[in-house]
């Protein structure tokens, strides 16, 4: 399936009309609709009002219920597929305010409780040193100390509990110049004092050895129902289920190539090591 950025902005509004006009031309209200998916009336009318992005179940259901073909089943999920990936292209997030990014990134740290990140070439915000995160940002024009300052406040989300972080880095992300060798033997050291968390599990993939696959994005997976992956002119967001199930399937090969624990860690400090020296 071939996703176009302009048509994941319609796409929502388009399967909202879609679902409207199919239960009009089968001849039924929303609340008979409703009865005979097990819904509420009120779910029925936010998902034909573009409020709410059915799931592949609710579409499932709501289907059948209108007796749809097998032909408007595909056609009907496949625009469900689109209306639940988003584009965030990186000019409009400057345009309104990296903060903003921040903010939104924050929003699926609290309303998530299990984190993978899959980090190909640089070191993530949430394990990012005060330099590195500056450093992240210097190229683009403007203030952004807001930015900068919420970046780092959303690191406090790895001392909760409740939560549970696994990071895989490759080498290159870890050991990528970024920095100053001292400023960057720093950043590798915080990386070795996360890792002794109790709620975070952080691995590293060394260049050595053989791993017949590769990786092309950095992606990160909240829970089992977001999926966002990294390019360089912006971010796809994935809700739908089979998306978010690929990148979790594409994290379990990874996890199986990396070093945890004090091998993990014996491998980190032998970085920051080389750097020093």
């Amino acid at each position: 399936m071939t996703f176009e950025p302009g048509e994941l902005g319609r796409s929502g509004a388009d399967l909202a009309e879609t679902l409207r006009m199919l239960r009009k031309r089968a001849g039924i209200t929303q609340t008979r609709l409703a009865q005979r998916c097990a819904m509420s009336q009120t779910k029925i009318s936010n998902i034909e009002g573009g409020k709410l992005t059915p799931t592949l179940v609710d579409l499932e259901l709501i289907l059948r219920a209108l007796d749809a073909s097998p032909d408007l089943v595909s056609r009907v999920a496949a625009l469900a597929r689109k209306a639940n990936s988003e584009w965030q292209d990186a000019w409009s997030q400057r345009r309104t305010g990296l903060e903003k990014k921040q903010n939104e990134l924050a929003g699926f740290e609290t309303s998530s409780t299990e984190f993978r990140y899959f980090l190909l070439s640089m070191v993530t915000g949430l394990l990012a040193a005060p330099d590195y995160v500056k450093a992240s940002l210097s190229h683009i024009p403007g203030d952004h100390s807001k930015a900068v300052a919420k970046k780092l406040e959303r690191q406090s989300v790895l001392y909760d509990a409740s939560k549970r972080f696994i990071f895989i880095l490759t080498e290159q992300a870890v050991r990528w110049p970024f920095l100053s060798p001292a400023a960057m033997a720093m950043q590798v050291d915080r990386l070795i004092s996360i890792s002794l968390l109790s709620n975070v599990r952080l691995g590293v993939i060394p260049l050595d050895g053989h791993m017949p696959t590769a990786p092309l994005n950095t992606f990160t997976v909240y829970d089992t129902r977001i999926a966002t992956v990294e390019t360089q002119t912006g971010v796809m967001v994935f809700r739908d289920r089979r998306d978010v199930s690929a990148y979790l399937s594409e994290f379990g090969t990874y996890e199986g190539y990396a070093l945890f624990g004090e091998e993990g860690r014996e491998r980190l400090s032998d970085w920051a090591g080389r750097f020093r020296s």
